[in-house]
């Protein structure tokens, strides 16, 4: 018993060693040595590196004097310090794997917002390099709004995960990494307004949108190898599924859930969840009748909630304007290119004013003639809830003459 005793004595001993080690090496960084010189150092005296000891070694720091802010500024230089020792962190089961986990939905976001800004915006970064026309920074800002969708992913972080992690008393690594994505929100705005204002500051718009590309992809790293792991060491199953469930109404960034996550121990058939009804003033319907229902309509349908959010679009066969499940918890402007946002803007702008209850737009698109049809959506005491999309190709409508009253052959 008392070797045990001993042994544990030696094993927190190590570890206090290890912790103070770590913390002179951070320190060094914070007084100007250069990162190669750090990461030699930090090779040599400690190895490998556990997440739950980088949570606590920024809350060492916070303690001994340390501002948040000054250790989100070293943030980029420790996740550069640290890639390629975090240690893996191996458990029996693998729940983030499971599609619509909240983590295997992180990381599936993760791997669009790489793509986005790795190759997509990182390729027109390089022609308005080489050429900056007005045609390049209008690439640039559509991007950009795309990009923006990372506030989601950011948002369901913020509100939804680390709550959890400060219920159990991990705040430094929740308070550096929301200030770092405060700082890629604001970068992303200024790229923005840089380009659409653009007046020849191109040194300016290079270094903003340089830092948005940088810090969006170390992001990525911190999320996946210290964040990510350290929760699910950390959170139960009951949180993991309230965090899944809460998750819709902030909305997904460039991509949706899998599927809806359902742990084994509440796992049900499949059947039996489609099972459920639901009671109209006019009638009942089962949730798999009203999805057919309403894809076999011969109109695309697409529902905006009041705060501008898309919450829902039916799937016909041969929809007119292309949609994905990406849209799903976006707002309605970053779905459209910045040239018609102003047109969006005033359409919403009526509708919850009470100045109108609709508006019709025709267009040609490609071999049809559609119909757009914008409805607000109101409540018994006339209070706006959201708008309804209607869109219909007329071109067969229109070819209508004389009447038809037998069944065709």
């Amino acid at each position: 018993m008392s070797e045990m005793i001993n042994n544990r004595e030696k094993i927190e001993l190590t570890a206090d060693l290890r912790q103070e080690k770590l913390k002179e090496i951070i320190l060094e960084l914070h007084n100007g040595k250069s990162v190669e010189d750090v990461k030699a150092k930090f090779e040599e005296a400690v190895g490998s590196i556990s997440v739950k000891e980088i949570s606590q070694l920024e809350q060492a720091l916070m303690q001994e004097g340390i501002s948040v802010s000054e250790i989100q500024s070293l943030c980029s230089v420790h996740a550069e310090v640290f890639k390629g020792s975090i240690e893996d962190i191996h458990r029996s089961e693998q729940p983030e794997e499971q599609p619509g986990h909240p983590v295997h939905t992180f990381k599936l976001e993760n791997k669009e917002i790489d793509k986005l800004v790795n190759f997509k915006i990182q390729l027109h970064f390089e022609r308005f390099q080489q050429d900056d026309s007005k045609e390049h920074a209008l690439k640039l800002v559509e991007d950009l709004n795309l990009l923006y969708d990372v506030d989601k992913h950011y948002s369901r972080k913020e509100n939804l995960l680390f709550p959890y992690l400060e219920k159990y008393g991990i705040f430094g690594p929740t308070q550096v990494m929301w200030g770092v994505d405060d700082r890629i929100r604001d970068s992303i705005k200024k790229a923005k307004q840089l380009l659409t204002d653009y007046n020849g500051n191109k040194s300016e718009v290079m270094d903003t949108l340089y830092f948005v590309i940088r810090e969006v992809t170390e992001m990525i790293f911190k999320e996946e190898h210290i964040l990510f792991p350290m929760a699910l060491n950390t959170l139960t199953e009951d949180e993991w599924i309230k965090i899944a469930n809460e998750s819709d109404e902030i909305g997904y960034c460039l991509t949706a859930p899998e599927k809806v996550w359902v742990p084994k121990r509440n796992e049900v058939d499949e059947e039996a969840l489609s099972d459920g009804y639901i009671r109209f003033e006019t009638g009942l319907l089962s949730i798999k009748q009203l999805e057919l229902l309403l894809n076999h309509l011969p109109v695309d349908i697409t529902f905006i909630d009041q705060n501008d959010v898309v919450r829902y679009f039916s799937h016909g066969k041969e929809r007119i304007f292309a949609r994905t499940k990406a849209v799903i918890g976006r707002t309605v402007q970053n779905c459209h290119p910045p040239r018609s946002v102003h047109t969006v803007e005033q359409l919403l702008k009526d509708f919850k004013s009470g100045e109108k209850d609709c508006e019709d737009f025709w267009i040609r698109f490609k071999d049809k003639y559609v119909l757009i049809r914008y409805f607000a959506v109101r409540d018994e005491e006339g209070s706006y809830l959201g708008t309804l999309e209607f869109t219909q190709n007329i071109s067969p409508i229109q070819e209508i003459t004389g009447e038809k009253r037998i069944l065709s052959e």
